[in-house]
């Protein structure tokens, strides 16, 4: 299969080589730092006990022209960083390329060929002009969850954390061969990427750790095992998912898991530092409108309360403005 990583990132290299050294046919799409460093060294991907995989088959572009149509297209970006690759993502599809966005938080496409009376609805917060929706056709849209942990050491260099969960599903829920084909791929290459006949149930479980550990790590500088065994941090998480889990029950989604649960896995994790903490410590653009901005607009939708989310959204948000419009970044130092 031709595929297109759009992104070199940790997730993007972990995916791209993984899927190169399977036999795909790969091409990163990715800045010109990083553009050279793999067209000179391969990707170098570094597993969980130290061992090392590389691929020298892989190939990288900046200009998507160059790549040209693609049959799967997979955003392994930011949710905010979509925007910046549009109208230029279009020279990678053809009649039949499928669009796989590798993103947390709430998509653009959510209420894309959802049963009941939100159908066809815009988020403004992920999706405030539409752009993403002219550019991208909701058709082509395959959805997945990304749940692996993994960081870029360096260009073309990727070390993996932990995890290998990549499920998929149609936005109707229906098991089409493109799905299946893609699936196919996904798991030749070692992931687990079963066929889900409700994606957004499987969005709602990863979006439901990401909107509480994620700002609450970013406002306090502490890690999950920190937040779940703190009881005034642990309370606050449990009740921005209890909130969370009273919109989704409004979209139609049951989540299967209990709070208790969901909280004793993300403190099993231990002293991990969330996305968005790093993104603080590095000076980076917080993804905060896809992670919570998004749960408090589907909250207004719904109508649905949801103060302690809102709370925290309205926090975090400022720290992000604070940061960008300072150019930047915060991180604990010990006294000296």
């Amino acid at each position: 299969m031709k595929i297109a990583v759009v992104g070199s990132g940790a997730i993007g290299g972990y995916l791209g080589t993984k899927l190169a050294l399977s036999g795909e046919d790969i091409t990163f799409i990715a800045r010109q730092e990083s553009v050279s460093a793999i067209n000179a060294r391969g990707f170098r991907l570094i597993l969980e006990d130290g061992s090392v995989q590389q691929s020298t088959t892989v190939r990288a572009v900046q200009d998507m022209a160059e790549a040209g149509p693609q049959d799967a297209v997979l955003l392994a970006l930011k949710a905010h960083q979509v925007r910046e690759v549009l109208p230029a993502l279009r020279s990678l599809f053809g009649p039949e390329t499928v669009v796989v966005p590798m993103i947390n938080g709430v998509p653009w496409w959510y209420f894309h060929k959802l049963p009941g009376p939100y159908e066809g609805m815009q988020l403004g917060s992920v999706d405030p002009d539409g752009a993403l929706a002219a550019h991208i056709e909701p058709e082509r849209v395959i959805g997945s969850v990304v749940y692996p942990a993994a960081e870029r050491v360096e260009p073309g260099v990727v070390r993996l954390i932990e995890g290998n969960r990549f499920p998929l599903g149609e936005p109707d829920g229906s098991r089409s061969p493109r799905i299946d084909a893609l699936s196919r791929v996904m798991m030749k290459a070692g992931f687990k990427s079963p066929i889900s006949r409700d994606i957004r149930a499987e969005i709602w479980i990863k979006l439901w750790g990401s909107l509480s550990f994620n700002p609450i790590s970013a406002l306090t500088h502490a890690t999950l095992e920190d937040i779940c065994r703190h009881p005034l941090s642990r309370e606050l998480t449990a009740s921005m998912m209890r909130e969370a889990q009273a919109v989704a029950g409004k979209l139609g989604v049951d989540i299967k898991i209990s709070i208790d649960q969901r909280i004793a896995g993300a403190e099993a994790v231990g002293a991990h530092k969330t996305s968005m903490l790093q993104d603080v410590e590095h000076g980076r653009v917080l993804e905060i409108e896809a992670l919570v901005g998004s749960v408090v607009e589907l909250g207004r939708i719904t109508g649905t309360p949801t103060p302690a989310i809102s709370a925290i959204y309205a926090t975090t948000a400022l720290l992000g403005k604070t940061l960008t419009d300072a150019r930047g970044r915060l991180e604990l130092q010990p006294l000296r």
